[in-house]
């Protein structure tokens, strides 16, 4: 089961590697060593990963040994892979920042796609995104468009653009 696991983190440590690696710009150098010591401590069998049994025992350390699976998954499940410190820094960097989750970001722009496709023409976009709640400029549109997933046709697909908006670029390899 041991090499199970390992494979299985390995590849998500991947992943988790290469869909946060500009986090390290949303904080201090000061605040990148606090973070490593804290998940440090966390990470009770030093394996470079925060799992389930290292919250248990991070929990029971505290005194607090009562602690329901379901509470320690659903706080994993914040995470969009296996957490090691790059995921660690990346889920602090969203919350501290006050930044949407993928999910609340994709669920608002499902709202202009009702038949599900996972794309908006631009033009739409642009119209209601000038015209509804807060107003963007012509110029901030453009600059999101620069850097956003748009086919031949004029569709931006969304889904992309959210994990880019979420997760930064995604490194080509």
């Amino acid at each position: 089961m041991a090499s199970r696991k390992t494979k299985k983190k390995e590849g998500g440590a991947k992943r988790a590697q290469r869909a946060s690696s500009n986090v390290f710009s949303n904080f201090e150098q000061t605040q990148i060593q606090e973070f490593k010591e804290a998940f440090t401590l966390i990470d009770q069998n030093r394996d470079g990963f925060i799992d389930k049994e290292d919250l248990k025992d991070i929990y029971a350390s505290l005194g607090k040994t009562n602690v329901k699976d379901e509470e320690l998954e659903s706080m994993l499940k914040e995470a969009t892979g296996p957490i090691n410190f790059t995921m660690f820094l990346n889920l602090f960097g969203a919350k501290l920042l006050g930044m949407d989750g993928e999910e609340t970001i994709l669920n608002a722009f499902r709202m202009f796609d009702p038949d599900g496709k996972g794309h908006i023409h631009k033009d739409y976009l642009k119209r209601m995104m000038m015209t509804q709640a807060d107003k963007f400029t012509a110029e901030e549109i453009d600059q999101m468009f620069k850097s956003s997933p748009i086919d031949a046709a004029g569709n931006l697909d969304y889904k992309s653009f959210c994990y880019t908006i979420t997760h930064g670029e995604e490194k080509e390899e």
